[in-house]
């Protein structure tokens, strides 16, 4: 408890202070592993349970979209943190029917950095390419993303990612 007051208090004082605020020069790219599907397995049998409910997740829905066989994977009532989606399994399926999708489904094309699993949680560490901003068109840098499961009886009941709500564009500068 102690550690995570002193993180959050660390945090507010870098944010407060603007030191987050200029862009970095230069950075490593988040660069996924080569082989994403072997970081879902583990010793424990719960958690290689879970960690391979979770490959289904990113592999069967989020990457192919089969939203229609989301109850294999999700319970009923699968909580979302996102603020973007509700909870519950039929929610979710309708907040992602149509996003596009890729044709693969044979295996896992996502950069996946890591996945670590403990208990009933697994959380997967993705690297995203975002555009650049203030830079060129088509210009990109790395970060990374995460989404988090907490599972009950080899299904998703809990999500958590670090979605944010959109944010309102600059008001008009006034005429001069």
């Amino acid at each position: 408890m102690k550690a995570r007051c002193l993180i959050a208090a660390l945090s507010s004082t870098i944010v407060g202070l603007g030191l987050l605020a200029a862009p970095v020069a230069a950075q490593s790219p988040v660069v996924g592993v080569a082989n994403p599907e072997a970081l879902f397995t583990d010793k424990n049998p719960t958690v290689n349970k879970n960690k391979q409910a979770a490959l289904r997740i990113m592999r069967e829905l989020l990457q192919c979209g089969h939203w229609s066989d989301a109850g294999n994977w999700l319970t009923e009532r699968y909580i979302q943190h996102n603020p973007l989606a509700k909870d519950g399994l039929k929610p979710v399926q309708e907040y992602f029917a149509n996003r596009p999708r890729t044709p693969t489904c044979d295996k896992l094309i996502t950069p996946i950095v890591a996945v670590l699993g403990e208990g009933d949680l697994v959380a997967v560490i993705i690297g995203r390419s975002l555009p650049k901003p203030g830079g060129k068109p088509g210009e990109t840098y790395t970060t990374s993303w995460f989404d988090m499961w907490r599972f009950v009886d080899g299904k998703a009941d809990e999500h958590w990612d670090a979605a944010t709500l959109p944010t309102a564009p600059p008001p008009p500068r006034p005429a001069q």
